[in-house]
């Protein structure tokens, strides 16, 4: 028999009449239920005959392993063998088996309706093991060995018996079934969802299945090879791994044929608008699929929506549509009677916002050019179902890829819209509702059809209005949450309207205590969440009555067989809830989880790190990182605390693992530069070679990114207290270049994600410099004075870096000069040219100071570095009027009659100085209108007029200061000064 197209029967969940005809083998007729979502096979034999429990294995059965409970040599072939007796029936049968036990506990979980099977149907038990093995027992056993990475598995799951079962069944070897790869693939992507935390996957489920591209999921086969690549994207989507899913999302678009554009399309959003304005809108067409069926010709009738061709959806139709529906006294939107497989839909019903979008009709509204250019905005084609999950896929990328911004949630709904327009299946169509209502959850208009789909999408679950072959064909290409993640997500939405009782009822009857203590924390009554955790631990606290109608064991039996995993949770959670006794409950917890709880570890490490003893943190957080390495956090704090302690090499690997796990990481990417510029090329410190003030200069800016809120989670690094200055000297040491340029990259790609942090812009700003780019320190230096001008004033410019910019410019000037000068020509002719001749920097450094710093702040030094630059691009009077406005902006220009600063007056002497010796030195210059304080002269009186510009600004200030400094020592300069300008002038 070919199990080639009954494996791909199983894969799609669709089982086509042919193949009845190409075998009539039990096994093919077992299989052919399990696609139809028919698990009683699992009860009779030969399915139950896997899953025969024998007589001599009674003696501490509970004891064993699930996997050592069955007689694995007669029935499954032994992982130990090299070879294996078992023919291509064997291990169809065996594959179906382990896909009807995964899909139950999907079913049970997921999906719904409810199962009509139970474990101890499934499983063959003697008369004596029946005695010993209740339902309760297996369940809890199953659950205590679902647990992975240090995380346990959620205990009041539903046959989670099923999972494990599933589980042992597809560990076994295959010969001949190809797809079992794949279907661990789908295994570890539901157990993943099981656990409280994702876990890192074994790196054998994504190698083993990536060969069935090229083998099983051919070009052929379009649609294998789409949903192949989709799953494997939605599990690292689930890890963590963002950037990763993304890819493997866009090849899924391309290997099943998908067409879309993100584009804009002219339509009205609201009841009340008179004109069409620009839409965001998702154009989509599926190709024309192998069958012959056309999804693209199909409109479904329960959403009114028309066939293409039909004409536009003008407002007026949407408008009476809008009225028609709040007519509805439930406010669910009505179904067609010939497609009741549809979750109910509840509509908006507000009196501004319509219920969709109304495009106007245009024959070309994608980009020009585009293949989809033909498609009508206000009828597009339905979609294959798989093409929606694939949409839907490319929604949670936008929200992965994206800041939290409400441009993010605009730019997901049209993903939303698109498949919501034409419904094609039950569990597409229920996650694009989810989608929604998160969505709309953060708007005014919107919150309560939000808080009230999701109370509908909860409860349809056990229902049977769609039979449980349409709920599972799809669900393995969609991250739909299982039943108790909604419920729980549907509490926590009451709990943030405020609905705070019904939220905490919700939370007890999933017992997940976590979120009730939260609950009780919001309403200020931490003592009652204590009791709440030590009644459990102390089994005085019942399970919840919805548990306990299941016939479930007493507190006292409970007690004694709580789950470790569970157990340890729970002293973590009183660790936190008693910070006197945090130290003592997480100890408590690591030993009871036998060492396997990272949860303990990762709250243990905290507060060592929190209390400054770094030592005990980075042993804790390490065996943390080790239970469970995508734990971002986890690697975030054992990388400031090596930082600590010094370990920079430790420092490095830890902030590396953060921005691997998390690229968008802005603070892990700071910290990694502050690393680069602290270690030296063994990563330890060394001493500072002489006149190396730049590697002080950029290690002491690296360490500066302290955040200016205390009470944030995250602590910046650096020593606390420690101001730039400091650490300066602190961290004086000879800085490679190449760990230079690397915290110079490190930096570049933080500041993508956190644009607005200036104090990354200060260090990138530093660190630009050191590794010769001077126009990113330009734009970087430009940042800050944006950012901190309203603030800080003067002192958001960093001086030094400013007067060094302006001396690679006049540098940069001087060389573009020199390419075109000639021996013969004269230095006026250099200053020409100077003048009508700019380089990149010269232009980013004159908008520098005319755009972003004078506008804001200035000082006199500003204006000095403005004046050094002017000179040397040949500008010799707009120079001259820089110099004069640093003058007028300092202590000699400011100072009052009257003044009695004597410091002040000697600072203002020796500027008075400074201006007489420029004034000369612009001997010959052309000059502007005199101004205040006779600091001016008219153009054209050649030598003459910079000394009358100078002797007045000499002659204003002593006039000034006589009252109160003419007995002090600098007055005689002042008045030798007067005298030389005087025999000059004559």
């Amino acid at each position: 028999m070919d199990i080639r197209p009954i494996e791909i029967a199983l894969l799609t969940g669709t089982w086509h009449d042919a193949l009845d005809s190409q075998s009539d083998a039990p096994v093919a007729t077992i299989a052919k239920n399990v696609v139809n979502g028919d698990f009683r096979d699992l009860t009779t034999s030969p399915s139950r005959d896997l899953f025969t429990v024998t007589q001599s294995r009674t003696e501490n059965l509970l004891d064993r392993p699930l996997a050592e409970w069955f007689d694995r040599t007669q029935n499954l072939s032994s992982p130990g063998s090299s070879a294996s007796t078992a023919t291509p029936d064997d291990e169809l049968l065996r594959l179906s088996c382990a896909v009807a036990c995964l899909h139950a506990f999907v079913q049970a979980n997921w999906t719904g309706p409810d199962l009509d099977i139970k474990p101890l149907d499934v499983l063959a038990l003697s008369p004596e093991l029946s005695q010993l093995v209740g339902e309760d027992r297996l369940n809890q056993k199953a659950v205590s060995e679902l647990a992975f990475g240090g995380e346990p598995a959620y205990h009041l799951a539903q046959v989670p018996i099923f999972l494990q079962l599933a589980r042992i069944l597809l560990d076994t070897p295959f010969q001949h079934v190809q797809t079992a790869p794949w279907w661990r693939l789908r295994a570890w992507l539901v157990h993943e969802q099981v656990l409280d935390e994702p876990v890192a996957v074994p790196e054998g489920v994504f190698g083993a299945a990536a060969p069935l591209l090229d083998t099983f999921a051919s070009a052929s086969e379009p649609d294998l090879a789409g949903r192949l690549l989709l799953e494997q994207g939605l599990l690292e989507h689930y890890v963590g791994h963002d950037k990763s899913a993304a890819e493997y999302f866009v090849r899924a678009a391309r290997a099943t044929q998908l067409e879309y554009e993100l584009t804009g399309a002219l339509g009205k959003r609201t009841r009340f608008q008179q004109t069409d304005v620009t839409q965001l809108i998702l154009l989509a067409q599926s190709r024309v699929r192998g069958d012959g069926s056309d999804p693209r010709q199909d409109a479904d009738v329960s959403t009114g929506k028309k066939e293409e061709g039909a004409g536009p959806t003008t407002s007026a139709e949407s408008e009476t549509a809008s009225e028609a529906s709040s007519n509805n006294h439930n406010n669910i939107a009505e179904k067609a009677p010939s497609d009741p497989a549809l979750p109910e839909t509840l509509l908006l019903n507000d009196d501004t916002l319509l219920e969709q979008t109304a495009f106007t009709s245009s024959p070309n509204a994608g980009t020009p050019g585009s293949r989809l250019a033909h498609i009508d905005p206000a009828a597009q084609p339905a979609l294959h179902p798989l093409d929606q999950a694939i949409l839907l896929a490319l929604c949670l990328n936008v929200r992965n890829t994206s800041p939290a911004h409400g441009l993010t949630a605009e730019q997901m709904a049209p993903y939303v819209a698109r498949v919501l327009a034409h419904p094609r299946n039950w569990t597409v169509h229920t996650m694009a509702l989810l989608l929604r209502t998160r969505l709309e959850a953060h708007r005014t208009r919107t919150v309560e059809r939000a808080a009230l789909q999701l109370q509908a999408l909860v409860e349809q679950m056990p229902s049977a209005d769609s039979p449980a072959a349409e709920r599972l064909r799809f669900v393995h290409e969609l991250v739909l949450p299982s039943r108790w993640e909604m419920e729980k997500e549907l509490a926590r939405r009451l709990l943030a309207l405020g609905v705070v009782k019904s939220a905490l009822a919700i939370f007890e009857r999933l017992e997940l205590w976590e979120d009730v203590v939260r609950c009780h924390a919001s309403i200020e009554r931490p003592d009652h969440a204590r009791a709440v955790v030590r009644d459990l631990l102390a089994g005085r606290k019942t399970e919840a009555d919805a548990v306990l109608a299941h016939a479930k064991a007493s507190s006292d039996a409970r007690r004694s067989t709580l789950d470790a995993a569970r157990a340890a949770k729970l002293w973590c959670l009183l660790g936190d809830l008693e910070p006197e006794h945090a130290v003592e409950h997480y100890t408590h917890a690591w030993e009871l989880s036998g060492h396997a709880s990272g949860r303990a570890m990762r709250s243990l490490g905290g507060l060592h790190f929190a209390r400054g003893r770094y030592a005990e943190a980075i042993a804790c957080l390490r065996r943390a990182a080790a239970i469970n390495p995508l734990q971002a956090r986890t690697w975030f704090v054992l990388g400031c605390a090596c930082l600590r302690e010094e370990d920079w090499d430790g420092a490095r690997a830890a902030f590396v693992r953060c921005v691997t796990i998390d690229d968008e990481d802005g603070e892990s990417w700071s910290n990694l530069a502050s690393v680069y510029m602290r270690m030296g090329e063994a990563g330890r410190r060394v001493d500072l070679e002489d006149g190396d003030e730049d590697g002080v200069r950029a290690a002491a800016a690296a360490t500066a990114d302290e955040d200016e809120d205390e009470d944030r989670d995250r602590q910046a690094v650096g020593p606390q207290g420690s101001r730039p200055a400091e650490k300066a000297k602190a961290t004086a040491q000879r800085i490679p270049f190449t760990n230079k340029l690397l915290a110079f990259r490190a930096l570049k790609q933080g500041l993508k994600v956190s644009y607005e942090n200036w104090r990354m812009w200060s260090n990138y700003m530093v660190v630009a410099l050191d590794v010769g780019e001077p126009a990113e320190a330009c734009r970087a230096l430009a940042r800050v004075v944006e950012e901190r001008a309203a603030k800080d004033g003067p002192a958001c410019v960093d001086e030094d870096v400013l007067d060094r910019l302006v001396a690679a410019a006049g540098s940069e000037s001087d060389n573009a000069v020199g390419k075109t000068e000639t021996e013969t020509e004269t230095n006026a002719n250099a200053n020409a040219k100077r003048a009508t001749q700019t380089t990149g920097l010269e232009r980013r450094v004159a908008d520098l100071f005319e755009r972003t710093i004078l506008p804001r702040v200035s000082s006199p030094r500003i204006f000095r570095a403005r004046a050094r630059f002017l000179t040397a691009q040949g500008r010799t009077a707009d120079a001259l009027a820089a110099y004069l406005d640093a003058y007028r902006a300092g202590p000699a220009g400011t100072i009052e009659r009257g003044e009695t600063d004597v410091e002040k007056w000697r600072v203002g002497v020796g500027e008075v100085e400074e201006i007489v010796d420029v004034l000369r030195n612009f001997n010959g210059s052309g000059n502007r209108d005199e101004g205040e304080d006779g600091a001016g002269a008219g153009a054209g009186d050649g030598g003459r007029s910079w000394r009358l510009q100078a002797r007045s600004i000499v002659r204003t200030f002593m006039g000034r200061t006589r009252d109160n400094f003419e007995d002090e020592p600098e007055w005689a300069r002042l008045v030798a000064l007067q005298d030389e300008i005087r025999k000059e002038d004559a």
